[in-house]
């Protein structure tokens, strides 16, 4: 009834691989000046804990590192003439903003530590961690 190793032994594996403290570190450095500090979103970009939550970490990574790429929104309007004008339409009526979140995947500085980002930020989500800086 004392021994608690066993109970803690699952809890640590069925957690995502990845280091939340460190995830908390490239959070602030990258991404609170957009998401807030909590990543609980700002007038410039949305809560992410919903998101998060709602999402496995495979669609986690391959969101940040992929879809996010205003390079390849533009790539994709240079071939079409038509997507191109209604690129510029969408940004020209601010009805889709001129700069998107960037894509990850050649930032040094993120791309090595996504299961980082992804462990700090659904801690959060999961409610299992506050607000402040976690514990190294």
């Amino acid at each position: 009834v004392q021994n608690k190793q066993a109970a803690q032994e699952v809890a640590r594996l069925s957690a995502p691989p990845g280091s939340v403290y460190l995830g908390w570190r490239i959070f602030q450095a990258q991404c609170a000046s957009c998401h807030g500090p909590a990543g609980q979103g700002s007038a410039g970009a949305p809560d992410l804990l919903p998101r998060v939550a709602a999402m496995g970490q495979r669609q986690f990574v391959s969101l940040v590192l992929n879809r996010y790429d205003w390079n390849n929104a533009v790539d994709k309007s240079r071939a079409d003439p038509v997507a191109r004008e209604a690129l510029v339409d969408q940004i020209v009526q601010r009805k889709a903003p001129p700069l998107v979140m960037p894509a990850w995947a050649s930032e040094p500085g993120v791309s090595p530590h996504i299961a980082d980002l992804y462990a700090y930020l659904s801690a959060r989500a999961q409610g299992t961690l506050g607000t402040g800086r976690p514990l190294p």
